[in-house]
């Protein structure tokens, strides 16, 4: 075998260990291109100039002609669940978010949840908060203001409706 050969099976095996580590589904195509190439060695060797165009017309192709389907495949799905309808309600503090201990709870919408303040800051039982995210199954707050605290309730009792 000549050393054109040896280099490009070299570089396929490189790019397949790359695959392996990454499961993008990218450098498997230039993987094989440069079987593609080590095949173009063997058919002409010394013809390094067509090696290299084989290699990059190869990998080029398999890429745009496979990425819309590994695209589809790989594409995460998001599913919406009912959780996420409590974001932009306010609540009501009914145990106290503390984030050394690492507690609290909030009322929202007639439902306990789990809460974390968004700012690590402790929230007193009693204060109206805003739901900003979740996290897991815990909701991040933000202390209301007492001027957004009346706007507020309009808008949670607007909800309820």
């Amino acid at each position: 075998m000549s050393v054109p050969v040896i280099c490009w099976i070299a570089l396929a095996v490189i790019l397949l260990i790359i695959e392996a580590a990454t499961v993008q589904l990218v450098t498997v195509w230039f993987s094989a291109g440069a079987v593609a190439a080590a095949l173009a060695a063997v058919a002409s060797p010394g013809g390094i100039l067509l090696q290299v165009i084989v290699f990059v017309a190869v990998s080029g192709i398999l890429l745009a002609v496979t990425k819309p389907f590994v695209k589809k495949l790989t594409k995460s799905k998001i599913s919406p669940t009912n959780a996420d309808r409590v974001i932009g309600a306010s609540g009501i503090v009914t145990v106290k978010l503390d984030p050394v201990s690492g507690g609290g709870q909030i009322k929202v919408m007639g439902q306990e949840w789990s809460a974390r303040a968004e700012s690590g800051e402790v929230i007193e039982v009693g204060e109206r908060v805003e739901i900003v995210g979740l996290s897991g199954v815990k909701a991040v707050v933000r202390r209301l203001g007492a001027e957004n605290a009346q706007t507020d309730e309009r808008e949670s009792a607007a909800n309820r409706v």
